[in-house]
């Protein structure tokens, strides 16, 4: 709409420049508006495109999954781009199906396929029902596919080609300053109708003052048509077009370099939501820790012991095969061998951790998955907090092991094995002692799992749920995760950013609170709370309560956290211990797992919004200020200061390097010194109001001073007067500009809610007269309290010196 406003703009400069200044001089006005178009159109294209690039990029990196596949006899871990038919795809809860296949081989697994077919409820797959679809998720269980077509063949493939992706809808932000922008647009419209009916009454005036009402000439429609070239002019200069492009730039450079600081943007409106952010709530395991599992401490047979110091001989003989059995076959990961003939342990950190440690006791993987047959697996359930498997010997007899949370296992159970390996009844005392050994592990930061098992009848099958009490214990492991560098100073910025970071996991409370105090999130005052506790409460309660609980034991994994991260103002999923579902409902995807990642996420977040911020007040100033300069001299003489292709060439420069100059700024730590600005929080601030209006009066008062006065102060008569002051006032509104830029130039650093001066080093303008001004350090004329090296300046004559030390001698200047 902008540029076919332009456009009539430069059509009716063309027809009244030649029909009054003939060819080639009346056509300069015309010329110019058209070749700013083409400049704002060739800019715009350009700056479209590089974004189409970069978010081509982004979604390309979306949609990077990692999966293990087994090729060639190996298995490996590939990129969803690299499958081929024939690879057999393991694939866990959570997961998300990579290609079409058939199910080989797995246990109660539950495909969700409603972004295929719609439908909600999830489908049994299995031997009879084998297909796996593309784009589906796995819901529960595991299972082993072999791929059968991939790509632009699958199912999901053919229905992608039907369909074309559209971009991002617009931000909040954006939103908001569209709104903006139509409302400014509207009052620049109202007002350039009123100039427009001012001007055309004082022509009807003059014409009914000399009695030439009814005769009209080619000289009067001309005058009409400037008329009309003067009211086009104020709404060009009205219309702030460079808000929305601004955003864009904005949003685009802060996802561009946040990919290069491991976050992952999915959503664009993340990107300036995220600065609005007030609370984090965080996992534990892999965010605040390395996600780097050892077992360091185990209490086997009601012997606890360090792991370093632990021998195969220190248990006995029957314990070390049920715990070796119960590692080996109880587990989601895989012991196997890699190209290079070496061993390689595949899983998640907590199981590879366990893997690790029945390696260290001389365990045999193969050998022990050989000696048995699994009959069921029930995978790990965050609502049970554990996982189980049921085995069955070639001599007939059937087992179900079971690992997991250690209060939940060790409630299930009512027998142990004993120091000598001997079964044995769990009596107070050792319940008790197996307890305070959980709690002790706790309290050193371990994350404790408990394994246990039962010996079951005959006639079990596939479909027999595996027991949940009735168990023996056979022992408790301590597993070391250690905090991750920096989180600590990470948690302190965030509290002196006015930002609340509380811990969110599924561990023992004690572990909790004990990882929570080292990274400095669990303080005097703060409260640990376990979540059946935390729901038992009532809401006038959790008023009272909530502002004070920092660390909240409660149960979740990745595609539990789906619905939290949905529903969130910020969802952020870790990109390698998150599961896909998890990635598929977050806004920002951490690509480090680390949380100093997040931190760097809600700098980027305010460094948008600020920069944001600071184009506003700069836009809005320079529009309010050339809207009164050509509203009221438009009304008083008949004629604007500023003429269209002045306005237009601020408004380009103004809505392109200006844009791009703000817009794009990196943050600082000062930005992560101030307090959010939270949901409510508005856009256009106080103080920021304060500015643009300040501005606006000092700048109108000065550029009206230099149009009331400026001829009689300088001196300037002749035929080319009015050029020279034009100039002189053209040249004194755009280096006014300055002030209005918060905290971008070398000479102006101030934030938004700082007083502001003039100064810096500003380019040198001329004019074509005599007495030409050719200024290099304006703000000599306006800062330096000794002006007599002004005089002296070769770019200026004398003459024009001594006027310019007289001009900044002015009190209103003085104060500015």
């Amino acid at each position: 709409m902008t540029l076919m406003i332009l456009a009539m703009c430069a059509f009716v400069s063309l027809i009244v420049g030649i029909a009054t200044e003939g060819w080639p001089k009346g056509a300069h006005d015309g010329l110019g508006i058209v070749a700013s178009i083409l400049l704002v159109v060739f800019v715009t294209a350009t700056s479209d495109y590089k974004q189409s690039l970069q978010f081509r990029d982004l979604d390309k990196e979306k949609k990077k999954i990692a999966i293990q596949v087994t090729r060639s006899g190996y298995r490996q871990k590939l990129s969803i781009y690299e499958l081929l038919p024939g690879d057999i795809v393991h694939l866990a809860i959570g997961d998300q199906v990579p290609a079409d296949g058939l199910f080989l081989s797995g246990f109660a697994v539950s495909i969700d396929e409603s972004s295929l077919t719609g439908e909600s409820e999830p489908v049994m797959v299995s031997a009879e029902n084998p297909w796996l679809m593309s784009g589906t998720k796995v819901q529960d269980g595991s299972c082993k596919m072999l791929v059968t077509t991939v790509g632009m063949r699958t199912q999901w493939g053919k229905l992608m080609a039907t369909l074309s992706e559209g971009g991002d809808d617009e931000t909040p932000l954006q939103v908001k300053l569209n709104g903006v922008a139509t409302v400014i647009g509207k009052i620049g419209l109202f007002f350039a109708v009123v100039t427009f009916a001012v001007l055309v009454q004082k022509l009807f005036s003059r014409k009914i003052l000399v009695g030439t009402q009814w005769s009209w000439a080619a000289d009067d429609a001309l005058e009409l048509l400037e008329y009309f070239a003067i009211a086009v002019t104020i709404v060009v200069v009205a219309v702030p077009e460079g808000l929305p492009l601004a955003v864009t730039l904005s949003l685009a450079f802060a996802m561009q370099k946040m990919m290069n600081d491991k976050a992952l943007v999915r959503h664009l409106a993340a990107c300036e939501t995220m600065g609005s952010a007030t609370s984090i709530c965080s996992d534990k395991t892999g965010t605040l820790t390395t996600n780097r599992m050892t077992v360091v401490k185990s209490c086997i047979c009601m012997n606890a012991k360090e792991v370093s110091k632990q021998g195969t001989s220190d248990i006995p003989e029957k314990a070390l095969k049920m715990l070796l059995q119960s590692i080996f076959n109880n587990t989601g990961g895989e012991v196997v061998k890699n190209k290079e003939g070496k061993q390689e342990i595949l899983g998640t950190p907590t199981e590879a951790a366990i893997l690790d440690f029945g390696l260290l006791l001389g365990g045999d993987f193969q050998a022990e998955r050989e000696a048995s047959q699994i009959l069921r697996v029930e995978p790990f359930n965050s609502s049970k907090k554990r996982m189980g498997v049921v085995l069955k010997f070639p001599g007939g007899g059937v087992r179900a092991h079971c690992k997991g949370a250690s209060e939940i296992i060790l409630a299930a159970c009512d027998k142990v094995m004993n120091a000598n390996g001997e079964v044995a009844s769990l009596q107070e005392g050792s319940l008790n002692q197996l307890k305070n050994t959980i709690d002790q592990f706790a309290g050193e930061a371990l994350r404790t799992l408990c394994l246990a098992y039962i010996d079951l009848e005959g006639g079990v099958s596939a479909e027999t749920p595996i027991p949940s009490s009735g168990y023996t214990c056979i022992g408790i492991v301590g597993i070391k995760d250690p905090v991750r560098p920096g989180v600590k100073e990470s948690v302190a910025l965030c509290r002196s950013a006015g930002i609340t970071v509380r811990m969110v996991t599924g561990d023992n409370i004690n572990t909790a609170k004990a990882i929570a105090k080292e990274c400095g999130i669990l303080r005097d005052g703060g409260i640990a709370i376990e979540g059946p506790d935390f729901r038992e409460k009532s809401l006038e309660e959790l008023n009272n309560l909530v502002p004070k609980i920092q660390v909240v034991a409660v149960t979740g994994d990745g595609t539990n956290d789906a619905p939290a991260l949905h529903e969130a103002d910020i969802g952020l999923a870790m990109g390698i211990a998150g599961t896909e579902v998890a990635k598929e409902s977050a806004d920002v995807i951490i690509l480090d797992d680390n949380f100093s990642t997040i931190v760097t996420v809600a700098k980027w977040g305010r460094s948008v919004y600020v920069n944001i911020q600071k184009f506003v007040q700069f836009q809005l100033t320079v529009n309010i200020v050339a809207l009164m300069v050509n509203f009221t001299s438009a009304c008083l003489t008949g004629s604007t200061p500023l003429t269209a292709v002045q306005l237009l060439w601020v408004n380009m420069i103004m809505d392109t390097l200006g844009a791009l100059a703000l817009a794009t700024e990196p943050p600082n730590d000062a930005l992560m010194k101030r307090a959010p600005v939270g949901r409510q929080g508005n856009f256009i601030s106080n103080v920021m109001w304060r500015n643009i209006f300040g501005q606006s009066l000092y700048q109108f008062v000065v550029i009206w001073l230099l149009q009331s006065k400026g001829k009689s102060f300088y001196g300037l008569y002749g035929y080319n007067s009015d050029l020279i002051l034009n100039t002189l006032i053209f040249n004194s509104f755009v280096f006014c500009q300055q002030p209005c830029v918060p905290e971008r130039s070398r000479c102006n650093r101030h934030l938004p809610n700082h007083n502001n001066r003039i100064s810096g080093y500003l380019c040198k303008y001329n004019t074509t007269n005599n007495d030409a001004m050719v200024l290099q350090r304006f703000d000599r004329v306006f800062e330096h309290a000794d002006c007599g090296d002004i005089e002296d300046d070769p770019c200026l004559s004398s003459n024009l010196a001594k006027q310019l030390v007289e001009f900044s001698s002015l009190s209103f200047l003085k104060d500015c």
